[in-house]
């Protein structure tokens, strides 16, 4: 029997249970399709789409030459790849985008869903009263009950495909041109081998993970978010690997991947999370509509090191480390009072690693709007941030103008009096934007 396997963001051969059951049964016509209608405004950005255009190239040698790419809309294309080849059934990895979701209800019977992609389904995760999870912490404890994941599906020895007509990767146009604003993505790997690649170099460093996690000048986070996301590696091979290396050490990075799970948990509860405020408060805030502000944090030009460092390092190589990313979403939604939804679409499409789930749970995180999160009142200081975290020599990489300056005032060398003439004036001050954003959350609660 010939059935079509439907790659979305399971783009490996190694553990993949889709392609195992469906080469299982027989033949197969292994299919990815780029759908820019279904996801509405969710379709990827301009650094997945560069992302993409590797991971599938890889993809398809793994394959032989085999991997048929059309483009269009989902259903209407496996509708007629199925009528095309005569493939009976679909198999693909469950998916938890809420536009995902609706594609597979439509497909209904002629589509086997298998897990794979995360840690475990999330709504087997469950209380003690049968209820779904809202908060990390408790939801975590009930994850590891069910760790370890099962052990890593080896790649099938023998793939049988069905050829079928085929879009040209290249007629896709994914890679930027002109201009070619991701020269700096070179950092990258994209696929199945680079994934391997990068996990072996972090395994390497695993077990200091906790500590080195939060130091943007050192190499300590495992830069696998993007590999995770195309699914060119599975979270149960993550697992294995460092349960095995580190042991218990191993937790604060696994706690990591178990968030991954938490996000895929909260948009399959609540869909629209990526566009609506779970907290009313949250959501009558007055944000401003500064499109001068909002410009000059795009482009690391707020006058705060730490927040551009992290926001050019996004713009050269589509990925900022996480605690950058926490200073730098706080910085916007708090210090410019600006709506944490800009935010949010900026990095859908800066990022290599954009994911539906975790993007809106970490905006909302920030924010204090989400079912689970930081409280608005705590307003990180970008500032003593910097410092804390010993983010010099990284200020020293991604801002050019204050390479010369001394760890002593490399984090605020306009508060010290000596940041040169070429670098940007603070946007707000510090105790002024705190002030703002208390006041303005004040009223929300009026």
């Amino acid at each position: 029997m010939t059935a079509i396997l439907w790659f979305r963001q399971d783009l490996r051969l190694a553990d993949n249970p889709a392609l195992t059951a469906a080469v299982a049964a027989g033949k197969i016509v292994p299919l990815y399709i780029l759908d820019d209608t279904t996801p509405g405004d969710n379709a990827i950005g301009g650094a997945q789409r560069w992302w993409l255009h590797h991971s599938l190239t890889a993809l398809d040698a793994s394959l032989g030459g085999k991997l048929v790419l059309r483009r269009g809309d989902s259903l209407a294309v496996l509708e007629a790849v199925m009528a095309e080849t005569g493939a009976m059934h679909i198999h693909a990895t469950r998916a938890y985008e809420p536009w995902w979701q609706r594609t597979d209800s439509e497909l209904g019977e002629r589509l086997t869903l298998h897990d794979g992609n995360y840690l475990a389904h999330p709504d087997s995760i469950r209380t003690g009263g049968g209820g779904r999870y809202k908060i990390f912490t408790p939801y975590w404890r009930a994850l590891l009950d069910r760790m370890p994941p099962a052990k890593p599906l080896p790649v099938p020895e023998r793939i049988e495909t069905v050829t079928a007509e085929s879009d040209k990767l290249d007629d896709w146009h994914l890679l930027p041109v002109e201009p070619d604003w991701a020269t700096g993505f070179d950092v990258w790997t994209p696929g199945e081998d680079g994934a391997k690649a990068a996990f072996r170099t972090f395994l390497d460093v695993v077990g200091d993970y906790d500590r080195a996690r939060n130091m943007p000048s050192e190499a300590g986070t495992s830069r696998l978010s993007p590999h995770l996301h195309f699914g060119e590696i599975s979270p149960a091979t993550v697992w294995h690997h460092v349960a095995k290396k580190v042991g218990a050490k191993g937790e604060p990075y696994l706690r990591e991947i178990g968030w991954r799970d938490y996000a895929a948990n909260t948009i399959d509860q609540f869909p629209d999370y990526g566009t609506k405020s779970a907290r009313d408060d949250i959501g009558r805030i007055a944000w401003r509509r500064s499109d001068k502000d909002f410009a000059a944090w795009t482009k690391g030009q707020t006058g705060y090191p730490i927040v551009d460092a992290g926001m050019r390092e996004l713009w050269a190589t589509g990925w900022m480390h996480n605690r950058v990313r926490m200073i730098a979403a706080s910085f916007l939604v708090k210090h410019l009072l600006i709506d944490w939804r800009r935010g949010e679409r900026w990095f859908w499409d800066t990022l290599v690693d954009a994911d539906y789930g975790s993007n809106a749970v970490n905006w909302q995180w920030t924010a204090g709007s989400g079912v689970d999160s930081n409280m608005f009142v705590r307003i990180m200081a970008p500032l003593s941030q910097s410092e804390k975290f010993d983010a010099g020599d990284y200020i020293r990489k991604w801002v050019p103008e204050l390479a010369k300056l001394p760890d002593a005032t490399i984090h605020d060398p306009h508060g010290a009096g000596v940041a040169p003439a070429t670098y940007a004036k603070p946007l707000v001050g510090h105790r002024e934007g705190r002030e703002r954003a208390l006041e303005a959350y004040r009223e929300s609660k009026a």
